[in-house]
């Protein structure tokens, strides 16, 4: 009986620091579901060339997660591609993580920014899409169709500041 007992405390203890090191980030990271398209820049002797479309889990101002069919791993540099209407955002990042996820059995791939500026790409592109759903809301709110660039000029004077204190 306390051998049981010390194995499953034993586990426990484990099972926590599990979560500490996956926990751990440098930045606070938001829900946010944008689509994407990627690419391994220069697979490795070895590993497959690796490619498809997702859409991100999450963002921050250091990197982004998103699900994929193929395992990619740490280390691979990936191009990223984001559309939004008629542009497309172009993103280099570096995967520091990529574990499978047993409930959607795609893999969960973590990958940090190269540069300041890619960071800078992506939360652009967000407020984007916010603004683009704030301008819908705004439509049917007033009963006409709003510009994205009236949408805009509300947004910024409504949130920039609430933007700048959470992202910078």
């Amino acid at each position: 009986m306390t051998r049981n007992l010390k194995k499953s405390q034993t586990r426990k203890i484990k099972d926590i620091r599990v979560v500490q090191v996956i926990e751990n980030r440098h930045f606070i990271r938001h829900p946010l579901a944008l689509p994407l398209a990627y690419e391994v820049v220069r697979p490795k002797p070895g590993q497959q060339p690796s490619e498809g479309t997702s859409e991100t889990i999450n963002v921050s101002i250091g990197g982004l997660l998103f699900s994929a069919k193929h395992l990619v791993k740490p280390g691979a540099l990936i191009a990223i591609k984001m559309p939004f209407e008629d542009k497309i955002f172009n993103i280099k990042a570096k995967v520091v993580r990529c574990v499978e996820n047993l409930e959607t059995k795609l893999y969960d791939i973590a990958v940090s920014f190269l540069k300041l500026r890619e960071a800078f790409k992506v939360k652009m592109i967000e407020q984007i899409y916010l603004i683009s759903e704030y301008r819908d809301l705004l439509s049917l709110q007033l009963g006409r169709e709003v510009s994205l660039e009236e949408a805009s000029r509300e947004w910024i004077k409504k949130y920039s500041q609430r933007f700048k204190r959470l992202y910078w």
